[in-house]
């Protein structure tokens, strides 16, 4: 049975005061099971604080974006090697907001997943379509479109140390929430593309789905077969909710 996994991303949020506040209250929750996992993404600066105040919690924790470059005169970057550095265990690859905000191409963005998997990081892969994709019929087709980008330069072999967050760009910080049939629906497509490569593959792999997640509608979501936790953005802020939706995943 697959664990969840339920990770908080901060976005450009945070100070070492608030941060504080929150990570002290999710050290102390005993988040952590053989049943789910936990992991925060702050902003690049809050790394050491991160490895300072969850301690032996249990609690991961990675970056928002990475470079795609090992080094060099690549100002304003920061490499998977520095990352590693600092303790993360994973980074977010592929993000909607890095896409559509700083263009990041499909191409871009399999080699920013090679880059965090050389320094031995897992990649949380994000793909998702917009409202207008979606109101088109081309959810699966885009979504499906986006992970072969990156099995074209990675492998399928790479996906074994790899996990997905399935996020409809429509879901994400607007108040709607894909239905749990809607992200099962996708979720269930995205294994049975990975099958199509690796059976085994697809079936260890998590699938996360990250869309305007909250206490209210986690535990349904969470019920679904193919959906292995989630990706969490605004409730990720607020401890208490984001303890809540840990709960949930258990």
């Amino acid at each position: 049975m697959r664990r969840k996994l339920v990770a908080g991303n901060w976005k450009m949020h945070g100070s070492l005061a608030e941060n504080q506040t929150r990570l002290t209250a999710l050290a102390g929750a005993n988040l952590v099971s053989e049943q789910v996992q936990v992991a925060v993404f702050p902003t690049y600066p809050y790394l050491g604080q991160c490895r300072s105040v969850l301690g032996d919690s249990g609690i991961e924790f990675g970056a928002q974006n990475v470079s795609e470059y090992a080094m060099g005169a690549y100002t304003g970057e920061v490499s998977a090697e520095m990352q590693k550095d600092f303790g993360c265990s994973q980074v977010i690859i592929g993000h909607s907001e890095r896409r559509a905000i700083y263009g990041e191409s499909d191409q871009v963005i399999a080699q920013k997943f090679v880059a965090a998997q050389s320094a031995y990081l897992v990649p949380v892969l994000c793909v998702g379509e917009t409202l207008e994709q979606r109101e088109q019929g081309e959810t699966q087709t885009v979504v499906a479109e986006q992970i072969e980008a990156v099995i074209a330069v990675a492998g399928i072999e790479a996906f074994a140390s790899a996990i997905i967050a399935y996020e409809p760009v429509w879901a994400i910080g607007t108040g709607k929430t894909a239905t749990p049939e809607q992200a099962q629906e996708v979720h269930q497509a995205i294994r049975q593309q990975l099958a199509a490569h690796n059976e085994q593959i697809a079936g260890k792999i998590q699938i996360l789905y990250g869309g305007s997640v909250k206490p209210d509608n986690a535990a349904e979501i969470f019920a679904q077969p193919d959906v292995d936790g989630a990706l969490v953005g605004g409730a990720s802020l607020a401890a208490e909710d984001f303890i809540q939706i840990c709960q949930a995943a258990g």
